[in-house]
């Protein structure tokens, strides 16, 4: 299977050929901004969890919003790269909007996975999986990795 950076556009029929190949799709998503041990282990978890591994990333205005000025470091088209360098990624997608709820629907996986700091309920998506026969899996992440906590360090803000 090629790996590849796949259009919003491109997700619903890229979906539907692995589900033609018989894959179970995996989603998860997120910033993924100066990649550290702690996304690397969630990337690894994540793609044991199916066949196909597909990540969301955020867009840069997203990111602006949610992380604040100064962010994301990379733009979102080399953070895209970069986690497709990664053995664990099958496929990445960019999403504009502040949720990855269009992409969810769009792509219609068969697991959804985010930290398991998320309690129930709190997932975006995880009605729409649940409801198309599909499960969510919370990881259970490590303390103490943080991408803000490492832009802090070098900027000299904190600690």
């Amino acid at each position: 299977m090629e790996r590849t950076i796949v259009p919003a556009e491109r997700l619903r029929e890229t979906a539907e050929e692995w589900r033609r190949k018989r894959k179970s799709i995996v989603f998860t998503n997120g910033v993924f901004d100066l990649l550290h041990t702690g996304h690397l282990e969630l990337l690894e978890a994540s793609a044991a969890q199916g066949d196909v591994l597909v990540v969301a990333v955020n867009g840069d205005a997203a990111v602006k919003k949610l992380k604040g000025p100064g962010r994301p470091i990379y733009p979102a088209p080399e953070r895209a790269e970069i986690l497709l360098a990664l053995k664990w990624v099958d496929a990445v997608t960019i999403f504009e909007q502040d949720t990855p709820l269009e992409t969810i629907r769009l792509l219609r996986p068969d697991v959804l996975v985010k930290g398991a700091e998320y309690g129930s309920g709190a997932i975006v998506g995880e009605e729409d999986v649940v409801s198309w026969g599909g499960r969510v899996w919370r990881y259970p992440m490590r303390e103490g990795y943080s991408t803000t906590r490492i832009v802090e360090r070098i900027r000299g803000d904190k600690g």
